[in-house]
């Protein structure tokens, strides 16, 4: 009984995790299409100067 729950807590744990690493994967890409959106549409600043779309 013991090892079969135990087998039991492991997939659940490793169907957590592959759930989460697809998240974060999913995450990844969507700031990634961000960024390259950002990057591409800077515009010049109303003051004449290049104008910086991110604050770093």
């Amino acid at each position: 009984m013991v090892p079969l729950l135990l087998i039991l807590l492991l997939a659940l744990l490793l169907f957590g995790a592959g759930f989460a690493v697809k998240f974060l994967w999913l995450v990844a890409v969507v700031v990634l299409v961000f960024w390259l959106v950002g990057f591409v549409a800077r515009g010049t600043h109303p003051s004449g100067g290049r104008h910086r779309w991110y604050r770093w």
